[in-house]
């Protein structure tokens, strides 16, 4: 693996896997598995739910909105417009998993991400902890919602406001091709890998489990390959 090399990489698993042993989750029975879960059936949403932003003095998603406008699946590949703001979020809980997503800017980088531990009602934005996708950035967390981490909480050099950059440069791929994200979770650590470079370290998070997001932010981006799979 580029930048910290394989044997790093799995030193850091292995720490992730082995120092702290896992307590029971903070919301309902979450989903840990046990084998390979894919996310996305590469065909439709089931199992997804689609969440829009509130239109102007509205509480709840725009009824007269149509969610395809913003949401897509062309050949295997989910087309997300980014606008307006929302995000596809999981039915189910997960915890304790490694989740793969492969993403990539069709025509100009923006912003999105991907929220893991997300729980309570669908707002713009929900309870999570972010990682972040925005081009040139991918690889920081952004705490959302009152979702702590130790580093966060800590308020040093990489700390800027809800944001806890990335540890290296940036080890994204150029725009219009496809980059690989691998999020492990484990009780409550977090760690990140882009295109195989590991990018940033969370600990102590204050949720160990809750449904995955993809966000609509503003700019057309891509996704495909989303699963999770076991850390035996």
């Amino acid at each position: 693996m580029e930048g910290y090399g394989i044997s790093t990489v799995a030193m850091v698993v292995t720490m992730v896997l082995f120092v702290a042993p896992a307590t029971e989750p903070q919301q309902g029975e979450p989903i840990v598995p046990k084998e390979k879960i894919v996310l996305f059936n590469g065909k439709d949403f089931i199992g997804w739910k689609l969440f829009l932003r509130p239109s102007s003095g509205q509480v709840v998603p725009d009824q007269n909105h149509d969610v395809t406008k913003t949401w897509s699946i062309v050949d295997g590949v989910i087309h997300c417009e980014g606008k307006p703001n929302g995000y596809m979020r999981t039915e189910n809980y997960y915890a304790d998993y490694l989740l793969h997503v492969e993403w990539r800017w069709p025509k100009k980088g923006g912003n999105s991400g991907v929220l893991i531990h997300n729980s309570g009602e669908d707002v713009i934005w929900p309870k999570s902890l972010e990682c972040q996708l925005q081009s040139g950035n991918a690889g920081d967390f952004w705490c959302i919602g009152g979702v702590e981490t130790e580093e966060h909480a800590k308020a040093g050099q990489r700390v800027k406001g809800r944001r806890t950059t990335k540890l290296k440069s940036g080890s994204e791929k150029p725009i219009g091709q496809w980059n690989d994200y691998d999020i492990i979770c484990k009780d409550d650590w977090v760690v990140v890998l882009v295109n195989g470079t590991l990018q940033n370290m969370a600990t102590r998070c204050s949720v160990k489990s809750g449904r995955i997001c993809l966000q609509s932010e503003g700019t057309p981006i891509e996704f495909r390959n989303i699963y999770i799979e076991p850390l035996e």
